[in-house]
């Protein structure tokens, strides 16, 4: 079904192009269409538009998928609280800076968290005790006690993944 739906507009608009290609051109195309070329073209070219511009949009939005195609973050199951409790964290805390794939996080100033390697609980709770060691960007200690632990928890689960 879904190909059909790609297809389908790109079949019309060939349809379109033949249509003007055997009549002439695009004046000549025009003149038969004003003049009443027949009774199909008043029946067809108000088809045309509707399929094109009402018909194939909502086919698309109807047929897919209640995940698909909006902005937001991928469903983990799973989750204890306390890496629930992580994952909104990271999200207030982190997520400006750092990448990470499994809350669409795009930040570009920290370190990909997905492309680290050996993401531990340990080596996340070291960093946000340190914090940025290079060039500072990240200060130390930016999460204390359970929340430090949680979100620690939440990114050596769910980095790389």
């Amino acid at each position: 079904m879904a190909v059909v739906l790609i297809l389908l507009p790109f079949v019309l608009l060939g349809i379109a192009v033949i249509f003007v290609a055997f009549t002439g051109g695009p004046s000549a195309a025009r003149e038969a269409y004003l003049s009443g070329g027949g009774g199909a073209f008043r029946v067809v070219i108000p088809l045309l538009y509707l399929a094109l511009g009402i018909a194939v949009p909502a086919a698309v939005i109807a047929s897919r998928g209640e995940s698909e195609g909006g902005v937001g973050r991928l469903e983990q199951s799973g989750l204890s609280s306390r890496e629930e409790h992580g994952k909104e964290l990271f999200e207030h805390t982190c997520a400006s800076c750092h990448n990470l794939d499994a809350v669409n996080a795009r930040g570009v100033t920290g370190p990909d968290l997905d492309k680290i390697g050996n993401v531990t609980k340990q080596r996340v709770l070291s960093a946000i005790r340190v914090g940025g060691t290079r060039q500072r960007r990240m200060p130390s200690g930016l999460l204390q006690g359970d929340d430090a632990e949680d979100v620690a928890l939440y990114v050596s689960k769910v980095a790389g993944q």
